[in-house]
């Protein structure tokens, strides 16, 4: 009774959050709408903007394999690129609703667009930690890219045999928020630190790329838990 209590609270603190944001966007939005951008322009600028930061976290690290350092600066950019494209995901969705625009094929776009966008984020991080000689920060962060799709492939498969799958603490927004701004955060403290100082600030991204591997693969497994609950229901 308690744990369905703590969901129900985190899923209404999720709501409200979420319907928060709807508030600030929707003028934006009802600005999109009246210009005639469609949600798949939308989506489609959001997958680049994507694209774009995980170029930008590529190019960060870069610097330490030619020897010339991380850049941490460039780091930033991808941080502030990532969080405000991913802002998209969510822009899509409501000039679909608002602009009475939704469609199943801009449903299926919007989900495989946001795998990639997965895909080349955390693909550049991994990039990123090996060009500053971090195997370790590599793995793990193959690790959240495994969970992250897995979280999303086990949702689709769910769907697909007619099973409502959206719990787990772990989904894409929250992922978003914690790589961007652990992104932020390690660029921003780069730039911040001198020469002399210890302090390495891919510890920031490391830590959150471990909270992204671990969570995310808890949320699968949780999901594959919840399948298998509601199968044995209908059987």
């Amino acid at each position: 009774m308690i744990a369905m209590d703590i969901k129900q609270s985190a899923r209404n603190q999720r709501n409200s959050l979420q319907q928060g944001i709807y508030r600030i966007i929707n003028p934006f939005v009802r600005l999109l709408i009246r210009l005639h951008i469609t949600p798949n322009i939308v989506t489609t600028i959001g997958f680049l903007g994507n694209v774009a930061g995980a170029a930008v976290t590529i190019a960060a690290g870069y610097g330490a394999i030619s020897g010339q350092g991380v850049d941490y600066t460039l780091l930033t950019w991808a941080g502030a690129l990532i969080i405000g494209f991913s802002l998209f995901d969510m822009l899509d969705g409501q000039v679909a609703r608002l602009g009475g625009m939704s469609s199943t094929f801009g449903a299926m776009y919007d989900s495989v667009l946001d795998r990639y966008c997965e895909l080349f984020t955390l693909g550049g991080i991994a990039y990123y930690f090996i060009g500053c000689g971090s195997f370790l920060g590599a793995l793990v962060t193959f690790l959240a890219l495994v969970g992250s799709i897995m979280v999303s492939y086990v949702r689709a498969r769910a769907e697909g045999l007619d099973i409502e799958c959206k719990i787990g603490f772990m989904q894409r927004p929250e992922r978003v928020v914690v790589t961007s701004v652990a992104a932020l955060a390690t660029g921003i403290t780069g730039m911040c630190l001198d020469e002399t100082s210890e302090f390495d600030p891919n510890w920031i991204l490391f830590v959150a790329m471990c909270i992204i591997a671990v969570f995310a693969n808890m949320t699968a497994f949780a999901r594959i838990a919840h399948c298998r609950r509601e199968l044995s229901k209908k059987n």
